[in-house]
């Protein structure tokens, strides 16, 4: 039973847990022995809570004394090591951090906590979580369970990692520019980056700002995704920028009374785009007009106007260099390569800081008459299925481009705030996954989770895991 309880996903664990199938206890040991099994080649689990066996003892006790129990009693869950769990270390990936042991939970984590689930373990990151590759000085690589000598992603490479790898069933992680959907996508997972704002950011460093960034739920089925962001969504009088609680919500619900309006965009807009990648976004289009939704190819013309890339490097890298230079003043000498890099970019111009500014709000408005005639957008999550380690460009469709090419698709919904999510749909030649971007408007989580069911229900590898 041990070895099966790691491929089972978090709705099913709670389920077993509360019918006394099986016990909390049985299920976090499990995990851990799957930890020791598996990761000092994946190296995506960076601390273990020591407590975790303690807390699951309590949880069993909980269930046999027949108590009211939450929606994941007795369930471990995972959080990236950027965020702040109470007792238990939050490095952030940087020396500069080593041994950081925050008081409080944030409030992600307490959320989860409250539902009753577990803190199993911290996650690897890139120091600060700045960066598509999962790597630091502090805690080293992190792989992907498919190939080794591939990248999981980052910022969240190394919750991606465990999560496919049955390390966890499911976890938190964190998005900048591509952080959650992109190391969801490069390991076959679901992660959800939701509208800007519906789930706090408090306990998460930087304080300031937080206007691009989203913690998200992580794992192996869309089901988890909901029940977690049902958990996770809603004000906590503390983060400034959320505001709206779920009963704020523009989708079409669980069961749309009216067939959904997709269009679906590879290129222009993203591109270049992987053949495979392209081929996986039409083969989720064409699945999804066969149960019923009115599905077209579709072009959004700020897209091709406005690079969303520069604009949010031209207005982020401008806004988090004081946070970053404020904690390695007189500690450069700790840091790992990308950070002193960012910190090395020279300051955007207030005429270009304008500029970005004004770009933005154009952009919002092209997604704004967009998503007028349209429930959703169907999109690729990364232009190519997972990559070597430590790649400066890449060539698609015989043309260089930059590593930072990896963020073109993703990061338009960090620029704009819409939610979006990322779910596996295909398999490359080299046996790898490949997702697809599920985008709705703003406030409309319902639908985003609705299409991602039925794609999860139609998907020709909704059950390949990796051999590891």
């Amino acid at each position: 039973m041990s070895s099966d309880l790691v491929r089972f996903d978090a709705t099913r664990l709670a389920g077993m847990i509360r019918a006394r199938e099986v016990s909390p206890v049985e299920v976090v040991r499990a995990h851990l022995d799957r930890i020791e099994a598996v990761d000092s080649r994946i190296n995506a689990i960076v601390t273990v809570a020591a407590d975790a066996l303690g807390a699951a003892r309590a949880a069993e006790a909980a269930v046999l004394a027949g108590e009211d129990v939450g929606p994941l009693h007795g369930v471990p869950f995972t959080a990236k090591d950027s965020i702040d769990t109470a007792g238990v270390m939050t490095q952030r990936g940087s020396p500069i951090f080593r041994g950081r042991v925050p008081e409080a939970d944030a409030t992600s984590v307490a959320r989860l906590k409250a539902a009753g689930a577990i803190l199993l373990a911290k996650t690897n990151l890139p120091e600060f979580s700045y960066s598509t590759e999962t790597d630091n000085l502090l805690t080293g690589r992190a792989n992907n369970p498919w190939d080794l000598g591939r990248t999981p992603g980052g910022s969240s490479g190394g919750e991606s990692a465990a999560i496919a790898a049955g390390m966890s069933p499911l976890g938190l992680g964190t998005d900048l520019a591509i952080s959650v959907r992109g190391p969801a996508a490069n390991t076959g997972i679901v992660g959800l980056k939701a509208t800007h704002g519906r789930v706090p950011m408090t306990g998460i460093w930087p304080r300031v700002p937080r206007r691009f960034w989203h913690v998200g739920p992580m794992a192996r089925s869309v089901r988890d995704v909901a029940l977690a962001y049902s958990l996770l969504a809603g004000p906590d009088g503390e983060d400034g920028f959320s505001t709206a609680g779920l009963g704020v919500d523009a989708g079409v619900g669980r069961e749309p009374s009216r067939p959904l309006r997709v269009g679906w965009l590879v290129e222009p807009g993203f591109g270049p785009i992987d053949p495979e990648v392209a081929a996986t976004v039409q083969a989720a289009a064409e699945a999804l007009r066969g149960v019923g939704c009115l599905v077209e190819p579709v072009r959004i013309p700020a897209l091709e106007r406005d690079d969303a890339l520069e604009i949010f490097w031209r207005l982020h890298v401008m806004e988090v260099k004081p946070a970053f230079a404020e904690v390695t003043r007189g500690r450069e000498g700790e840091m790992f390569a990308i950070s002193r890099a960012m910190l090395a970019e020279p300051d955007t111009s207030v005429a270009d800081f304008v500029r970005a500014e004004q770009a933005a709000e154009r952009l919002r408005d092209g997604f704004a008459d967009y998503f007028g005639g349209h429930d959703a957008l169907l999109c690729p999550v990364l232009p190519i299925p997972a990559h070597a380690h430590g790649l400066s460009e890449f060539v698609i469709n015989g043309r260089a481009v930059p590593a930072t090419h990896s963020l073109s698709a993703t990061v338009p919904l960090n620029v704009t705030g819409l939610p979006g999510l990322s779910i596996r749909f295909g398999t490359s030649r080299d046996g790898l996954p490949i997702g697809v971007q599920i985008v709705s408007g703003w406030w409309a989580e319902s639908t985003v989770l609705h299409l991602a069911s039925l794609l999860e229900a139609t998907s020709p590898v909704r059950d390949l895991r990796p051999a590891i």
